[in-house]
């Protein structure tokens, strides 16, 4: 046996000689992050032992740290298995200020019709509160307008809650914050495979319920609100973020033929998932397409009214899945890629979430001078998504990244750019700041993410027989979408050359479809009346998808 000792809290934990460092920590319920789960490709779970107990530890090849913080004594919690006793020191997670979009553009109007009513009694002083033509109780005195709920966006890395009166249709107040879960596994695959561990998926959903609970209690103080007035809750999220609430397995959506066990569009009872609105409040799945195009995007789908524009609009949601849909003239259909974390920053060699210190925008003038936007003003600690697609897109803009994606030598680039390329164990890397770098690693990554959603939008087009220069708009979803920039898209080619002039960010359109869903019984009839005819194309039955995702990962 081997005995851990966690600092600071001094969490002492005896386990098998040969368990790793990040098992102990969470049969003792410490918190290391560690965003892919254990599978060694993110380097987050990095924590620092003590020089007399390296001698205890057995690490294999491959720990992706360099060899100067390995030599300071740094290890991967994952990889690092214990032979003895052991002394660990976990980082203090310093995250603050994350950014998150709380709100979407709706692009339609709805009537005041929501599913949740009250009628007042006078000749019984009574409320009748109903769901639908189901009677849910029945409160003393005239509470008619007492009547709230909430939407809840259940994005994989944030959460947003959204008060809502349903009397006047009126949003009270909102609060969002990171998804626990995505401190355990950063993506979908990977919360799958977490679950099928003992005790995972009642663990990630506990800890979801947590949050969330924690986050209406701020909104309903805020606004002066009892958690009783709260009779229904709108979830929307992606297919797996949905099973994950409701505590049902997710392991169907890992394997073939990826069907999902929950498809929305039903209720269910608030109590029996934990979510502390109302004793009689029940939560609305909306419905979903399939198992990797969810709720998020059916909201969505309401949310930019693409049932009912004429002409050709492509929809994208970019995020560790990229989820697309192609609406022609009322006819949709819809894919979705895995991008993979490195648009949160995820496996990204000094990759952050859009929290303080992380840059979220990049320039080179043309001086050769690098100009930076970064979250709270104050000193960069690391690089978030927009940045990094706003330094890459800035790197090939300036020749410093050819269209293979591999750096130019510093010899053929002017000053002060030349001297920002050097090399570290023989790769290739970028200087941004003093503490902040790009390496070709880094690159590769960003080419694996961007080629997956671009191998998406034209394998989209040509099922459906549309050319890029036919598509009229392009909307972009999802709070990381909504921080970038239309320029860096296209130099990266994430988009079509011919998507130029064409796009238009909708911010958090998950959220804005979950409270028209919330407001309107009407929308939620024509919305599953819609979802069983949304054509799915899948990327998998192409012969020609290695060769369409090669092309796409060119800069």
């Amino acid at each position: 046996m081997s005995r851990v000792t966690f600092l600071p809290e001094r969490i002492e934990i005896d386990v098998p000689s040969g368990t790793t460092i990040l098992a102990a920590a969470r049969l003792a319920g410490v918190l290391i992050e560690a965003p892919c789960n254990g599978a060694g490709h993110c380097g987050k779970c990095a924590v620092l032992v003590a020089p007399e107990d390296l001698a205890h530890i057995t690490l294999p090849p491959g720990s992706h740290l360099p060899p100067e913080r390995e030599s300071a004594g740094w290890l991967l919690a994952c990889h690092a298995q214990l032979q003895g006793d052991v002394t660990v020191q976990v980082p203090l997670r310093s995250e603050s200020g994350l950014r998150i979009i709380t709100s979407g553009e709706k692009r339609r109007s709805v009537a005041l019709s929501p599913w949740i009513s009250k009628r007042f009694a006078p000749e019984l002083h009574q409320t009748f509160v109903s769901a639908g033509e189901r009677l849910l109780t029945v409160e003393q005195g005239n509470s008619a307008a007492d009547l709230c709920g909430i939407v809840v966006d259940i994005g994989t890395t944030t959460l947003v809650v959204a008060l809502v009166d349903l009397v006047s249709g009126k949003e009270l107040a909102s609060a969002s914050a990171l998804n626990p879960q995505s401190l355990h596994a950063q993506d979908v695959l990977s919360r799958i495979r977490f679950c099928a561990e003992p005790g995972g998926l009642a663990q990630l959903q506990g800890e979801l319920m947590a949050e969330l609970n924690r986050l209406i209690g701020e909104i309903t103080a805020y606004a002066g609100v009892s958690r009783s007035w709260l009779y229904e809750a709108v979830f929307s999220g992606n297919t797996c973020m949905l099973h994950l609430a409701a505590g049902v397995d997710p392991a169907p959506l890992g394997k073939y033929p990826f069907i999902p066990t929950l498809t929305g569009g039903n209720h269910l009872e608030a109590v029996e998932i934990g979510l502390a609105i109302s004793p009689k409040g029940v939560v609305y799945l909306p419905p979903v397409i399939s198992a990797y195009v969810g709720a998020d995007i059916t909201a969505g789908i309401l949310a930019a009214e693409l049932e009912e524009l004429s002409g050709i609009t492509l929809f994208i949601d970019i995020g560790t899945n990229g989820e697309m849909i192609l609406a022609h003239d009322g006819l949709l259909a819809a894919t979705s890629t895995a991008a993979g974390p490195a648009f949160e920053g995820m496996n990204i060699s000094h990759g952050m979430r859009a929290s303080v210190g992380a840059i979220e925008g990049v320039r080179i003038t043309g001086a050769g001078e690098v100009e930076l936007e970064v979250i709270g003003k104050v000193e960069a600690t690391g690089i978030c998504g927009s940045g990094l697609m706003d330094l890459v897109a800035e790197l090939v803009r300036n020749g410093i990244v050819g269209p293979t994606g591999k750096f130019t030598p510093a010899e053929r680039l002017p000053e002060p750019l030349a001297g920002r390329i050097s090399k570290e164990n023989g790769s290739t890397q970028f200087r941004v700041t003093d503490n902040v770098f790009l390496t070709q690693k880094d690159l590769r990554q960003v080419q694996l993410a961007k080629g997956a959603i671009r191998a998406g939008i034209d394998i989209l087009l040509d099922e459906r027989g549309v050319t890029a220069f036919e598509v009229d708009r392009v909307f972009i979803a999802g709070s990381f979408g909504f921080h970038l920039r239309e320029e860096s898209l296209l130099i990266l080619g994430l988009l079509p050359p011919e998507s130029a002039g064409k796009v238009t960010f909708l911010g958090n359109s998950s959220q804005a479809g979950g409270e028209l869903l919330l407001l309107s019984d009407r929308l939620r009839v024509e919305l599953e009346a819609l979802t069983p005819h949304v054509a799915r194309v899948e990327l998998t039955g192409r012969a020609d998808f290695d060769r369409v995702f090669m092309k796409a990962m060119g800069f």
